[in-house]
């Protein structure tokens, strides 16, 4: 492939979605532009090339996966097969786990709202959060 990775190289945005971090390669090139995958620590586009060996960092809905690319794959298979082309870094895993054990902690100790905010309250939160202008 001559993409920029190299010999025996697969496009991240397909690797991406062979590996099921993405339902579709749409999704995981938008993901890619956004700035929310990195490939050794370096922005790139999504037509880069991934080898085996390669470190990726994706943060993914508050999540971030630190991953090392263990095989290449272009088509998407089942999950099992899917998580056999990478390994997570200890580090990472650990940090995901804590995340969503403070994510659980905080729900079973939170107190939910009552009743959803009327017209006016919904007002309220667009002008505070000032995602309306």
């Amino acid at each position: 492939m001559s993409d920029g990775g190299g010999k025996g190289a697969v496009r991240l945005d397909k690797w991406l979605w062979a590996a099921r971090f993405y339902k579709t390669r749409a999704l995981a090139v938008e993901a890619i532009n956004g700035g929310h995958v990195h490939l050794n620590g370096v922005r790139v586009k999504p037509s880069r090339g991934v080898q085996c060996g390669d470190e990726l960092l994706i943060r993914k809905g508050g999540v971030e996966f630190v991953i090392t690319v263990a095989a290449l794959s272009e088509q998407r298979g089942p999950a099992p097969v899917a998580q056999q082309l990478y390994t997570e870094t200890e580090e990472s895993r650990g940090r995901r786990e804590a995340l969503a054990e403070e994510r659980r902690l905080a729900v079973a100790a939170g107190v939910l709202p009552a009743r959803r905010p009327d017209k006016r309250g919904r007002r309220q939160i667009i002008r505070f959060t000032g995602r309306g202008a």
